[in-house]
């Protein structure tokens, strides 16, 4: 099984010194791709509920320094060369489409073709509100910008006729190295996610699950996708897991789980991360040495 890592981009993981430090060391150490998320806003005392926690609160301060995740890894790709970046997630609502299309084609042309558009639709009310973005009907907002993205990334000039956006006859270049093939993977544990999953995306994240719920997304997942006609193993299917252990990882994989990513805050000295790193390969890439 792949194993991914998701650390970049917060509080010691947004230090320049420090993200230069993981990812050189996760593509020394033999892992599959660099995962970075995003939020624009936080704020001191949200009333929005957190949907992948218990308590329904984000660990992350309100205050923590949080980078763009398509700058942080335009960053890991300028100092890396082999191993996959992708947003997980990018709030796809939150951006108009057509800069989310050049900025994402940008990155991609910049890594060699490195890059996968992991999307989520939000769950903070007070971000979009101070986005000037409507939080009703986020989901439908989402599928529609993907459509419309895919649109500039496959044609030249591109057209496009929505309910939340819409141009004609605009060329947006360059397109990403494999043009509207650049795979996208949703995110989100929600039933919906999964739907958009199976029917929108090439591939699934789900974040902070905890290893006894996997099955139960996975079957929702194959049942979209037999429902729309599609088959299961044309998805990848990568999971972060709240309580996961490395002797889970047959058992994830035969289920269908392609890609364990392994979430965690990097030490602040950069050859600490270095280490931090390393650690962790030996304990979810090679658990043997």
């Amino acid at each position: 099984m792949r194993v991914g890592l998701h650390a970049l981009g917060i509080g010691d993981g947004a230090r320049p010194e420090v993200i230069r430090a993981v990812a050189t060391a996760a593509e020394a150490y033999g892992f599959a791709r660099l995962w970075c998320g995003e939020h624009v806003v936080l704020v001191d005392a949200p009333a929005s509920r957190y949907p992948y926690s218990a308590d329904g609160r984000i660990a992350v301060p309100a205050d923590a320094d949080w980078l763009d995740p398509l700058l942080t890894l335009t960053f890991a790709a300028a100092v890396t060369s082999r191993i996959e970046l992708a947003s997980g997630v990018l709030l796809l609502p939150e951006h108009h489409p057509v800069l989310v299309a050049k900025q994402v084609a940008t990155l991609d042309v910049l890594c060699g073709g490195r890059f996968s558009l992991g999307v989520g639709v939000g769950w903070s009310a007070e971000e979009f509100a101070a986005l000037g973005v409507p939080f009703a009907q986020r989901g439908r907002r989402a599928e529609e910008y993907l459509a419309a993205i895919r649109a500039l990334w496959s044609e030249d000039p591109a057209s496009f006729t929505g309910e939340f956006t819409r141009f004609e006859a605009i060329r947006v270049n360059p397109k990403p190295l494999r043009g509207g093939r650049l795979p996208v993977v949703v995110g989100g544990n929600s039933d919906a996610a999964l739907r958009r999953a199976a029917t929108l995306a090439d591939g699934w994240y789900g974040f902070n699950v905890p290893v006894a719920d996997v099955p139960a997304h996975l079957a929702v997942l194959a049942d979209e996708c037999a429902r729309h006609g599609r088959a299961f193993d044309e998805l990848t299917v990568a999971v972060a897991l709240s309580d996961g252990l490395p002797e889970h990882l047959p058992a994830l994989g035969a289920a269908g789980v392609t890609e364990l990513v392994v979430v965690g805050a990097p030490p602040p000295a950069p050859d600490a991360a270095t280490a931090w790193v390393a650690k962790l390969a030996r304990t979810w890439i090679r658990p043997e040495e």
